[in-house]
C-alpha cells in the first residue's frame, strides 16, 4: 500500500523536530526569497473559502506565485460543495492540483475533505485550529529575538479560540513558555490533549489576573473575542454585548502594558476598541504587522515542505 500525502490539520499532528525544520525553512526563505523562486513552477494550488479572509488569501496566493506556481481561489458558496459530497468533489479537486488549502467553518468539513484527498491538504482556519498563523507567530517571534523562540514567555489575552490550540500544540514542539488569560472558554473548543502535553512539559501557566501575567510576559497577544463571521451579525447582538462586557477589563491597553516591556502581536482582523486599542496596535511596541507579513513566508515555508 502507498503511503497517502502529509497534511498540516494542526501542528500536534507533526513531530517536534519537523516544526523545527519547518520554522528554520521559513527564516530561510524569508532571508533568500530569490533562491526559491520556481520551486513551484508548473504547480497548482486550489484554495477554497468558507471564512472571509484576507491574508490567508494574499498570503498563498503571493506566495505560490513567487515561488513560481499558479493558484485558483474558490469560494464554497460559488461551487458544488455545496450540492455534493465533500469527498467527492476534494478527489477531483486533487486531480487538478499539487495541494489544497481549506478555510472552513468546520473541522469535520475538513476532515472530510482530508479523506478524500490524494494531494496534502492545509488547514488554513478551521474552528478548533489555525496552523498556518501559529507558524507566522513564531516565525515573528523568532525573527524579533534573532533566533530561537524557546523560552520565550509569551502572554494570550483573550477567548480560548481556535488560534490558542494552534499555539498550544506549536509552543509545545517550540518550548515556548505560554500563559493564556482565557476568560472565555467553550470547553468543546478546547483540545485538551494539546494542553495537557503543554502543562505535562511545565510550559502553560492559566491565570484571570491579566496585569500580572502581562508584567512577566516577553509578548502580549490578543485576538478578536467574538468569531469574524458573526461580528456583525445583528442575530449575534446579545452574545456579542455579554462578550464584550465580560472582555472590556482584559482589553490591552496602555494601562494593562505599564510595567511590562512585552511586545504586542495580533493575529488580525482587529476590532480597535475592543480586544486592542488603536494606541497599542499602532504603538512602538506593536509587532501587528510584522506578524502580518510573516504569514508569506510562513505559508511558503509550509507548500515547500509538503509538495
Amino acid at each position: 500500500m502507498t503511503e497517502g500525502p502529509k497534511h498540516l490539520i494542526d501542528w500536534k499532528f507533526w513531530d517536534d523536530g519537523e516544526i523545527r525544520e519547518v520554522l528554520a525553512l521559513a527564516r530561510r526563505v524569508k532571508r533568500q526569497r530569490w533562491e526559491f523562486q520556481g520551486h513551484m513552477q508548473g504547480r497548482t494550488l486550489v484554495m477554497i473559502f468558507q471564512k472571509t479572509s484576507t491574508r490567508t488569501r494574499v498570503s498563498f496566493e503571493a506566495g505560490m506565485t513567487e515561488l513560481g506556481g499558479h493558484a485558483v481561489n474558490l469560494d464554497w458558496m460559488s461551487t458544488n460543495f455545496t450540492l455534493s459530497d465533500i469527498r467527492s468533489e476534494t478527489r477531483y479537486l486533487s486531480r487538478n492540483s499539487a495541494v489544497i488549502m481549506a478555510r472552513l467553518k468546520s473541522h469535520a468539513d475538513l476532515l472530510d475533505m482530508v479523506a478524500g484527498a490524494t494531494v496534502p491538504v492545509i488547514n488554513g482556519c478551521c474552528n478548533l485550529y489555525h496552523p498556518c498563523q501559529a507558524l507566522a507567530d513564531v516565525l515573528t517571534i523568532a525573527e524579533d529575538r534573532s533566533g530561537d523562540p524557546g523560552g520565550v514567555r509569551l502572554t494570550y489575552v483573550g477567548a480560548y479560540n481556535n488560534v490558542v490550540n494552534s499555539l498550544v500544540s506549536i509552543s509545545a514542539a517550540l518550548g515556548v513558555e505560554l500563559t493564556l488569560v482565557c476568560p472565555i472558554r467553550d470547553e468543546a473548543v478546547v483540545d485538551e490533549e494539546s494542553r495537557g502535553r503543554l502543562l505535562g512539559l511545565g510550559l502553560l501557566t492559566e491565570t484571570l489576573d491579566a496585569k500580572a501575567a502581562v508584567a512577566k510576559a516577553d509578548y502580549v497577544y490578543t485576538d478578536t473575542w467574538i468569531d469574524m463571521e458573526y461580528f456583525n451579525d445583528a442575530a449575534y447582538a446579545e452574545e456579542k454585548e455579554r462578550r464584550c462586557e465580560l472582555m472590556l477589563p482584559y482589553q490591552v491597553n496602555t494601562e494593562l502594558l505599564a510595567g511590562s516591556n512585552a511586545r504586542v502581536m495580533h493575529d488580525m482582523p482587529m476590532h480597535l476598541g475592543y480586544e486592542i486599542t488603536e494606541e497599542v496596535a499602532e504603538g512602538e511596541r506593536s509587532i501587528i504587522y510584522d506578524q502580518a507579513e510573516n504569514r508569506l513566508d510562513a505559508q511558503k515555508a509550509i507548500l515547500l515542505t509538503l509538495v
